[in-house]
C-alpha cells in the first residue's frame, strides 16, 4: 500500500513524484477515473489540473461537458485544501458549487486554484476557534490551451473539526 499524503508532499517539489501522483490518482479519487484529470503542478498554495479534451469529457456537440468542468473545479479546490489541512483533524464536504460558463471548450483545459497562508488563517483556522464549522468559497478559473477563459467556478466547502461531527450509528 502507498501513503498518498507522502506522495502529495513529494509531488509539490519533484517532477518524478508528480508523475507518481498522477499514476495513483485514479485510486485516490476513483470517481474521477473516467475523466483522466491530471495534476500539472502543485505547491502548498497553488494547484493546476488538466482536463483532457477526450470523448469521456464531451457534451453532445463535442465540447467539454459542463459537468466535467464543474467536476474538475471541485477536484482542484478540494485536492489543494486536503493537501494542506490535517484530514485527521478536519472534515471537508462540498456544500454547493456555482459555475459561470464563458466559452466553449474545444481543447485541453486547465483549472487553477490558489491560496496563501493568510487565507487559511482568515477563512478557516481563525473562524473555527469560535464556530462549529465554516463554509469557505473557493474561486477556480478554467482556461483552455490557447488561454480562452472557459469557466469561473465558486466551490463552497464546509470545514468542521471531526470532534464536532455528529453522525448516526
Amino acid at each position: 500500500m502507498f501513503d498518498s499524503g507522502k506522495i502529495i508532499e513529494k509531488a509539490k517539489h519533484s517532477a518524478f513524484w508528480l508523475w507518481v501522483l498522477n499514476l495513483v490518482l485514479p485510486g485516490i479519487v476513483p470517481f474521477n477515473r473516467p475523466h483522466r484529470f491530471k495534476v500539472m503542478s502543485m505547491s502548498n498554495h497553488h494547484l493546476k489540473a488538466k482536463i483532457p479534451y477526450r470523448k469521456s469529457n464531451f457534451n453532445h456537440i463535442r465540447g467539454l461537458h459542463a459537468c466535467a468542468l464543474a467536476t474538475i473545479s471541485e477536484f482542484a479546490t478540494g485536492f489543494l485544501l486536503l493537501s494542506r489541512l490535517d484530514i485527521t483533524k478536519y472534515r471537508l464536504i462540498m456544500q454547493r458549487i456555482e459555475m459561470d460558463y464563458h466559452y466553449q471548450g474545444k481543447m485541453d483545459a486547465f483549472a487553477e486554484f490558489s491560496t496563501d497562508d493568510a487565507w487559511y488563517d482568515q477563512q478557516i483556522y481563525g473562524p473555527l476557534k469560535s464556530q462549529e464549522s465554516v463554509v469557505i468559497p473557493c474561486v477556480v478559473k478554467i482556461h483552455d490551451a490557447k488561454g480562452n477563459h472557459l469557466t469561473t467556478g465558486k466551490v463552497y466547502w464546509q470545514i468542521k473539526d471531526w470532534t464536532k461531527v455528529k453522525t448516526k450509528a
